[in-house]
C-alpha cells in the first residue's frame, strides 16, 4: 500500500475512530477503575521504520534489566531488523503485512487475537502520533498503555486511551525519547507528565555483534564470487549504500554525486574495492551507477545479501557511505566506520548510535520532516542535499582512508 493512502487512513478513519474507542475505554473507567499493574509482558509497537528497531534496543534492553518479558508489533517488511540484535525472541514478534487493505485488515484482526492471548500487561507505542497504533494499544487489553501525547499541541488528536502520556521532545534524540517511554512505564507513581527525567548518552548505547572468522571468512568468498581478484586483508572494502526507503525518497543523495565520488576514491586508492548495496529490487540502479563509474573495481552488490548478512559485510569493511537509511542503523551493531548523508531530517534526532560521522549542510528548512506532519515534506526539491558537493563528500571519505592507510 502506497504511504499516502496509509496517511489517509489513518487521518480519516483514525481520528473518528481513537474518539469512539476513547469513549469506550472511558465508560469502563467508571466502573473498573485502572489497577496499577507491573510492567510484566511489554508489548513495543514500531511499525514503519527499520532503523527505529536498532534505536530502541538500548529501551529494549532497560526493560529486561527490569524483569519485562518483551514483545513487538512491526511491519512485516522491516521485521528482519529485529533479527540483527535478537533482543526479542522469535515467537514474541508479530508481523503486520501493508501490502494492501485486505491483508493490512486480516492481519490487524489476527495481531488484536494474539495480543489477548499473550495476556499482555503494557504496551508502549512508539510511532510519532499514529491514529492506528493507538487504536492498536487501545484494542490489545493492557492495562498500561504508553505512548507520545499531544498536550497542548495542535492537530495530533489520537484519543484518550494512554495510561502513561509521555511528552514528545523534538530537541532530543529519538533513543532517549524512547527510554523516556520506557521510564515512563517504570514509574512508581502517577502523573500527568511522564517525561521528567534526565537521560544521558550512557544509556543509549548500543549493544554490538560479535562477528565469528568463520563467518567472516565466508563472506570475503562471497566477495570473491564477485571479483575474482579480491584477496581479504590485501584490500579495503569501501561500501557505497545509494537509496533511502519509499518512505522518504527526498533522503536520496545525487545519483551523479555518488559515481564522481566512487571515481575519484578509486582513482586515490588503488586497494580499494568498493561494493555498491541495496535490496534485490535497487539492483538495476546500481548496475546503472557501475556502469557509469567504469572501473573493475567497482560491483553491483545490491540484492546479494539477506539483511542478517548485513552485519558480517559491515565487519570485513573499511568504511560506508550511505543515505540517512537502515543501513546507517544496521552498521551501528558492529565498529564500521559510516558517513551519513543527511538533508531532510536531522542527525540530532535520529543520527546513528555507532562508529558515525553526520554531513548535513542544515539548511534553514532543514529538517522539514517531523512528527507534526507525519513525516510528509511539501518539499519537491531537496537543496539540503544539493548543497552537500562532490569534494565535501570525498574530502572526508579520503581523510579517513588515508588514516586506515595499512589497517588492511
Amino acid at each position: 500500500m502506497k504511504v499516502d493512502n496509509m496517511r489517509k487512513i489513518d487521518y480519516y478513519a483514525g481520528i473518528p475512530l481513537c474518539f469512539l474507542l476513547s469513549l469506550g475505554l472511558g465508560l469502563r473507567r467508571l466502573f473498573q477503575p485502572r489497577r496499577p499493574m507491573t510492567a510484566g509482558k511489554v508489548l513495543l509497537i514500531e511499525l514503519s521504520e527499520m532503523g527505529s528497531a536498532i534505536l530502541v534496543d538500548p529501551a529494549m534492553r532497560k526493560l529486561q534489566a527490569h524483569g519485562a518479558e518483551l514483545f513487538f508489533l512491526i511491519f512485516a517488511k522491516n521485521a528482519a531488523s529485529l533479527r540483527l540484535l535478537g533482543t526479542v525472541a522469535e515467537d514474541h514478534v508479530f508481523t503486520i503485512r501493508e501490502d494492501g487493505l485486505v491483508s493490512l485488515v486480516i492481519d490487524t484482526l489476527r495481531f488484536l487475537l494474539w495480543a489477548r492471548r499473550q495476556r499482555i500487561d503494557s504496551v508502549i507505542d512508539l510511532e510519532l502520533f499514529s491514529r492506528f497504533t493507538a487504536l492498536l494499544s487501545g484494542l490489545s487489553g493492557a492495562a498500561n498503555r504508553v505512548g507520545y501525547y499531544a498536550f497542548n499541541n495542535e492537530g495530533l488528536y489520537r484519543g484518550e486511551m494512554l495510561t502513561h502520556r509521555v511528552a514528545y521532545n523534538p530537541y532530543l534524540h529519538i533513543s532517549k525519547n524512547f527510554i523516556a517511554m520506557v521510564n515512563a512505564l517504570l514509574s512508581e507513581r502517577d502523573d500527568d507528565l511522564y517525561s521528567r527525567s534526565i537521560i544521558g548518552d550512557d544509556e543509549i548505547r548500543l549493544a554490538r555483534v560479535d562477528i565469528p572468522d568463520a563467518q567472516q571468512e565466508a563472506m570475503q568468498q562471497r566477495v570473491q564470487e564477485s571479483y575474482p581478484d579480491y584477496v581479504g586483508g590485501r584490500q579495503r572494502i569501501v561500501l557505497i549504500n545509494p537509496n533511502a526507503s519509499e518512505l522518504l525518497p527526498q533522503r536520496r543523495w545525487m545519483p551523479d554525486r555518488y559515481v564522481e565520488v566512487m571515481r575519484r576514491v578509486l582513482a586515490e586508492f588503488d586497494d580499494v574495492l568498493i561494493l555498491i548495496t541495496g535490496a534485490p529490487a535497487e539492483y538495476a540502479e546500481a548496475e546503472d551507477l557501475k556502469r557509469q563509474v567504469d572501473n573493475e573495481r567497482c560491483i553491483n552488490f545490491a540484492g546479494k545479501l539477506k539483511l542478517q548478512e548485513l552485519p558480517v559485510l559491515y565487519s570485513i569493511a573499511s568504511l560506508m557511505l550511505t543515505n540517512d537509511s537502515g543501513p546507517g542503523h544496521f552498521s551501528s551493531i558492529t565498529d564500521l566506520h559510516t558517513f551519513v548523508i543527511f538533508g531532510p531530517e536531522t542527525p540530532k534526532l535520529y543520527g546513528s548510535l555507532g562508529n558515525s560521522t553526520p554531513i548535513y549542510a542544515g539548511l534553514a528548512c532543514s529538517p522539514c520532516v517531523s512528527a507534526a506532519n507525519h513525516r510528509k515534506t511539501p518539499c519537491h526539491d531537496n537543496v539540503c542535499l544539493q548543497m552537500i558537493n562532490v569534494e565535501e563528500v570525498f574530502t572526508q571519505i579520503q581523510a579517513a582512508l588515508a588514516g586506515q592507510a595499512g589497517d588492511v
